[in-house]
């Protein structure tokens, strides 16, 4: 099988050659694995078959200093700490007020001129192409509200929040309409909702301000016969059955410290595939080669079973997994 039909026949619930597979590492993980093994040739060594693609941004999008990255929104990141996503350092709405706030254009030729022959080396090696939209929704809100602020806004002013939601809901259909026009897979939404203890917000104002605009982003992607997935860390499995309603096809990252896999599988699996489930809190970091090598068949041969499942760390590598770990998970996903 090629990448593109192993990770299609997963999400079918179909049984694939071997489990698919997909990681990427924070910046601090690949520096420790470039000095362990004495440089990059352990790339070569992971076969991912997911090709993960974006729009191009808008002209904000700049470094501001060499540690403060501008997002196209306008929104700054302090990466002085955090190398990878850094942490919002400025407000672009301090008020309730709408009125003053510019978003990307949506339908600017720097989003998608190039897409064709950026996704052209991705199709060629018969990846699975799954196209991006990170801080997708409620965090794009946060991000510009600041969450805090926005948390009280759900009570205070409902219909503000309502408004700012529907703003970034235009904006994504809008790119999504445009990326399935090209020959993409899947569409994948970025937005965490979850601690560890449960969702930040609450079922109630998830529901409320969240599940009718996810419905219409999913729907832009459904509707053009493409896969759906979300990215939410946390644990946010209460409301599972409401997106698979919703037509969401896959979830991640699937984090074993807040939702036990073989549960899931055996409660969701015949309607929502899983993608990641190799923990970064504990495995990684602080497991020993054989116990990953142990957890990983384990996830491969249970949840992997009849497909429904792409086997990836829960999220990217952080900085303090142990490299003898890496690379006995990349070996073992390897050995199938």
């Amino acid at each position: 099988m090629t990448s593109r039909e192993r990770v299609t026949a997963s999400l079918n619930h179909e049984q694939p050659d071997r489990t698919p597979y997909c990681m990427g590492f924070t910046q601090d993980a690949r520096a420790a694995m470039v000095e362990y093994c004495g440089g990059e040739d352990f790339l070569a060594l992971i076969d991912n078959d997911i090709c993960g693609v974006a729009a191009g941004p808008g002209p904000k999008d700049m470094w501001v200093d060499e540690t403060t990255h501008q997002d196209e929104f306008g929104v700054q990141w302090d990466r002085s700490v955090d190398k990878d996503i850094g942490v919002v350092c400025n407000r672009l709405l301090p008020e309730r007020d709408l009125s003053g706030l510019e978003f990307p254009d949506p339908n600017g030729p720097e989003k998608f001129g190039d897409f064709d022959a950026h996704i052209a080396g991705c199709r060629e090696a018969g990846r699975y192409i799954s196209y991006s939209i990170g801080f997708s929704l409620f965090e794009r809100a946060w991000t510009l509200r600041g969450m805090d602020q926005l948390f009280v806004d759900m009570i205070e002013a409902p219909e503000f929040v309502h408004e700012l939601l529907d703003r970034i809901c235009d904006y994504n259909v809008t790119l999504v309409a445009q990326a399935v026009e090209f020959n993409i897979d899947m569409v994948h939404f970025g937005d965490d909702w979850g601690s560890q203890r449960g969702l930040m917000m609450g079922p109630e104002l998830w529901t409320e301000f969240l599940l009718p605009r996810l419905r219409r982003q999913y729907a832009a992607g459904k509707d053009a016969g493409k896969f759906v997935s979300i990215h939410s860390c946390g644990h946010v499995q209460e409301i599972f059955p409401q997106l698979i309603d919703a037509g969401l096809d896959c979830f991640n990252p699937f984090q074993p410290e807040v939702m036990d896999p073989y549960e899931m599988k055996a409660t969701f699996g015949d309607r929502l595939s899983f993608y990641g489930g190799i923990s970064t809190q504990q495995l990684l970091p602080y497991g020993t080669p054989d116990e990953v090598r142990r957890d990983v068949r384990r996830l491969i041969s249970e949840v992997g079973t009849d497909g429904g499942y792409i086997a990836a760390p829960a999220h990217s590598i952080p900085g303090d997994a142990k490299p003898e770990n890496i690379m006995a998970m990349i070996e073992t996903l390897n050995d199938q």
